[in-house]
């Protein structure tokens, strides 16, 4: 079992940065993938990044590619989102989600795992 907590989020003009962190429980943190999802307002939940278990490879969408950057910290079971040059497009609830076999990174039913979300709000 994993429990993921989500902190970070807030409210911040366009073009600034924020920093979203996800803490882990777990003893397999090291065993997981760790991705980010985001869901705005009557839209799907839709991928942003993932990083592996070893934290060698990352992957995002083109959307935020260039912008955001993921990294774990496995001793403290940690993740991060760093996102910088944020636009409002980027307003949506962020999810930390952890999964042992990820079939498909970009679908959310891969992961196993989900936080509770925190709002990120971008203003124009």
């Amino acid at each position: 079992q994993v429990q993921l907590i989500e902190s970070g989020g807030g409210l911040v003009q366009a073009g600034g940065s924020l920093r979203l962190s996800c803490a882990a429980s777990g003893r397999t943190f090291s065993s997981y993938g760790m991705g980010w999802f985001r869901q705005a307002p009557g839209k799907e939940r839709e991928f942003v990044a993932l990083i592996s278990g070893t934290g060698g490879s990352s992957y995002y969408d083109d959307s935020v590619k260039g912008r955001f950057t993921i990294s774990r910290g496995n001793a403290k079971r940690t993740v991060a989102l760093q996102m910088n040059s944020l636009k409002p497009e980027d307003t949506a609830v962020y999810y930390c989600a952890a999964g042992s076999t990820l079939y498909n990174r970009n679908d959310p039913r891969s992961y196993d795992y989900w936080g509770q979300g925190t709002q990120v709000t971008v203003a124009a």
